[in-house]
């Protein structure tokens, strides 16, 4: 039997729904203006989760823990974190012509020849800028693509969500609470020639992948490259963040399988790899990494 949701939860599902209904009909100075107030009050008061931002921010830049300088970068962290659900309200109503006019994009060809080619890819992202803004481009340049949700509390919020990402053309799979046949299905759409996407540098599963990042170790999901090992997909790393009031989008080249070693040495040295590429990625914009919970090992409680 599902957890009855709290009084919270209910409140929560209920701004979203009013967020998609309202944000589309007013103008966006208006909306955005709001919501860059509402991160600084939030930046203000300094919870937990901004204070777990700017540790991670700290980690990640090297600036010195409560100088202006990171607090800085934090309230910058915070602002475009809001303007990532800001832009979630408003991207069932914009015009397919007007995400792709918008969006800024490098290395695009890796997708476009491997899926030409009949290989099938696996985008691998960390949780940078609007990663929905960049799906909706995906779609709109011709390549629809499944991904796994994390599921939300309560439910109605992860229906609404499941609803407003496949209403951009996304197939999404909840990450539980599904059939239990999420990678058999991921890997059936890559053997197809298809385009899988998935977010990389957390591990939501407690079951990941140790890596070294940033000079710490953490946990990164299995998946990604366990989907390239086991079909042969093009493992493609890709960062996302805002460029200006438009947004950018990096397609790196291909992380290869390794010529030998196990299975689980395959996708140990891949998921590495991605690693690295990620931190070259938020390096360059470490405002646009929305990163408010704990990562690092140490960091974890015992």
């Amino acid at each position: 039997m599902s957890e009855k949701p709290s009084v919270t939860d209910r409140v929560v599902s209920a701004g979203f729904a009013a967020g998609w209904r309202l944000v589309p009909l007013l103008p966006r100075r208006l909306t955005a203006g709001a919501f860059r107030f509402g991160a600084d009050r939030v930046w203000a008061r300094r919870g937990k989760s901004v204070l777990r931002l700017e540790s991670n921010l700290a980690r990640v830049t090297g600036l010195a823990p409560g100088s202006p300088e990171l607090r800085e970068l934090t309230r910058a962290g915070m602002r475009s974190y809001f303007r990532y659900f800001e832009e979630i309200f408003r991207l069932p109503s914009m015009p397919v012509e007007e995400v792709v006019r918008r969006t800024h994009v490098t290395g695009g060809e890796h997708i476009f020849d491997t899926v030409a080619a009949g290989r099938g890819v696996v985008l691998a992202l960390p949780h940078m800028g609007n990663w929905d803004q960049a799906g909706a481009w995906l779609v709109g340049v011709g390549h629809p693509f499944a991904t796994v949700a994390e599921r939300l509390r309560p439910e109605s919020l992860f229906r609404r969500y499941v609803a407003f990402r496949e209403s951009l053309g996304m197939e999404v799979l909840p990450l539980t609470g599904g059939d239990g046949h999420n990678f058999a299905t991921l890997a059936i759409r890559v053997r197809r020639g298809g385009v899988v996407c998935l977010p990389a540098e957390r591990d939501l599963t407690r079951s990941g992948v140790e890596v070294d990042f940033f000079g710490a170790r953490t946990k990164v999901p299995a998946g990604p490259p366990l989907l390239a090992v086991q079909t042969g997909a093009a493992l493609l790393p890709a960062t996302v963040y805002f460029h200006g009031d438009d947004w950018g989008i990096d397609i790196h080249e291909e992380i290869p399988v390794p010529a030998e070693g196990t299975r689980q040495e395959k996708v140990a040295a891949m998921a590495q790899s991605l690693a690295h590429v990620f931190e070259k990625g938020i390096t360059a914009h470490p405002e646009d990494w929305h990163m408010l919970q704990r990562l690092w090992l140490e960091d974890l409680p015992r």
